[in-house]
């Protein structure tokens, strides 16, 4: 029985009507254009990885496989499925093969354990899950029956060695079958919200509203049929996904080369072996990569674009990437609920080390406003609000959040403290709501302070970001305890046996025995990291 209903997002007429009037929206759904490269060009190579190629022709055969074996299993069009792989083949022929059978899929990251897989699962009412065996030392068959354990009995796909579960390699080798597109304005999956104030929200995403973006970035970008994009970071990530990514890629027509990690090692290898042309990593990695890049042995020659995004890129970082790397810096800023900004290939240079670019779309409506809801002046810092073409206007079977996040005209709060040049290009300057933004993740700080605070030792904790060359901010819990304290490695592991990603763990922790008081009594806890961030600049770690 379902307890949310299906996901739903729907723009209002006057706006539709202007976004199919302008042919930013077309009859094309992300299926339907993958089907049409394959049938025009089907020996072309779709798919690189380090153990063999695939050509347009073998991933479509394979998804149309994977869609008759997810409905033979007994899924309905309609019905949510999580999916949660590292960057293999597999990650497209299961969501292609999903959407075909009329699926929704629901995307998880490689990072992600019990709590969030839960989360996803209870929030979208999935009724089955697709994962692979191990990734990065991590037995995600083991995840699976947590997940099944807390929410019942869940069908289970694996690549790889499934032991009890059902083989995601059976459903490839399957009769294939062609059922209906399905139907444009339709939700064609579920993206992840970066969190805030706690797990992360579910979006969704038309398919008429994500061709755009492809369609868009793609030309931005000056993708072709010759192009080569690198998925190194999570393909499941909006910004490897679409910007132009993985899926814009695939509308131009080239190929996709996938790495397992961003280390220089494993992503210089994978630019030599399938001669890459475009790729898009995080700040702290393409600081890593400027790094490591003058001494490498790999030919990194055929490279022409970096992409980097995520995060603010701190320009005397920025300056330093094209000459190391020999490539066009392209600064990108997005959310998965929707606008896109790119620095474009021709901009001067200033521009594309000092800012993060300018929207896709003529019908991206931006507003900046101060904390009265106010527009501010160019060059002054304000929360960014946007509405437009491909930006969504409700977060799914979420009202309370729905009521925040948008305002009575339809525009998203993005939370993002941002300035805008003369010439209309955007700064990031930092976020407005509590999260912690590290190399790229974001971090709830509500989330994490939940789960310290139910250590029995622990009487109250606050998550504040503290500065980082590399990674731009880490984490640091200030917990007061009761006596004696609990350690930080006592801590550490208490949050990660509450079966939460890595990356949310506090880098650091310190105790005190109070936190800092306004002298007006009852403080709120965002008032409370404020000072915390102010007068805990740079904690020493309490670890031994």
């Amino acid at each position: 029985m379902r307890r949310t209903g299906a996901p739903r997002q729907i723009w209002p007429d006057e706006f539709a009507r202007r976004y199919l009037d302008a042919g930013h929206w077309t009859d094309e759904t992300l299926p339907g254009f993958f089907r049409a490269r394959a049938e025009a060009h089907p020996d072309r190579i779709a798919v690189a990885t380090a153990e063999g190629r695939h050509s347009y022709a073998e991933i479509d055969a394979r998804s149309d496989a994977v869609a008759a074996g997810l409905r033979a299993a007994g899924l309905e069009p309609g019905d949510r499925i999580v999916l949660q792989l590292p960057n293999i083949a597999e990650f497209f022929t299961a969501m292609f093969g999903a959407m075909r059978a009329g699926l929704i899929p629901v995307y998880a990251l490689p990072a992600h354990r019990r709590s969030e897989i839960v989360h996803f699962v209870q929030g979208s009412d999935a009724r089955a899950f697709i994962t692979c065996d191990r990734a990065v030392g991590y037995d995600h068959r083991v995840l699976a029956r947590e997940v099944r354990a807390e929410v019942g009995d869940l069908p289970v796909f694996v690549v790889g060695e499934a032991e009890e579960f059902g083989s995601f390699a059976a459903l490839e080798a399957g009769e294939p079958e062609r059922f209906d597109d399905p139907d444009p304005a339709s939700v064609a999956f579920l993206q992840l919200s970066g969190g805030s104030t706690g797990l992360s929200k579910l979006i969704p995403r038309t398919h008429r509203d994500y061709v755009y973006t492809l369609r868009e970035s793609a030309r931005i970008c000056e993708l072709s049929a010759d192009s080569v994009y690198l998925g190194t970071l999570p393909i499941a990530h909006n910004f490897p996904m679409s910007s132009p990514g993985t899926l814009g890629t695939f509308y131009a027509g080239g190929t996709v080369s996938l790495a397992l990690s961003p280390s220089p090692d494993a992503a210089f290898a994978a630019i030599e072996r399938d001669r890459v042309t475009i790729t898009g990593v995080v700040p702290p990695i393409a600081i890593l990569w400027s790094r490591a890049a003058p001494t490498t042995r790999f030919d990194l020659s055929s490279l022409e674009v970096l992409q980097v995004g995520g995060a603010r890129f701190a320009p005397e970082a920025a300056r330093q990437v094209e000459p190391a790397l020999g490539v066009t810096l392209q600064q990108v800023y997005g959310m998965a609920e929707g606008l896109v900004n790119y620095t474009r290939l021709d901009d001067p240079e200033e521009v594309r080390v000092n800012t993060q670019g300018r929207p896709i779309s003529a019908d991206d409506e931006l507003r900046i406003v101060d904390l009265r809801g106010e527009p501010v002046a160019d060059g002054e810092a304000g929360e960014l609000l946007t509405r437009g073409p491909y930006t969504i206007r409700r977060y799914h079977a979420d009202a309370d959040t729905n009521a925040r996040a948008f305002t009575a005209e339809g525009f998203y709060r993005t939370g993002d403290l941002v300035s805008r040049t003369p010439e209309g290009n955007l700064v990031v300057r930092g976020r407005v709501s509590d999260v912690i933004n590290r190399g790229g993740e974001k971090i709830p700080v509500e989330e994490v302070e939940n789960h310290l605070i139910g250590h029995a030792q622990v009487v109250d904790a606050v998550l504040v970001p503290i500065p980082d060359p590399l990674l731009g901010e880490r984490s640091c819990a200030v917990v007061i305890a009761d006596d004696p304290a609990p350690a930080a490695r006592e801590l550490r592991a208490w949050i990660r046996e509450r079966g939460v990603a890595g990356f949310k763990v506090p880098d650091q922790f310190v105790f005190v025995d109070a936190f800092p008081s306004t002298g007006v009594g009852k403080i709120d806890r965002r008032d409370l990291r404020a000072a915390l961030k102010r007068t805990l600049h740079d904690p020493e770690s309490s670890d031994e």
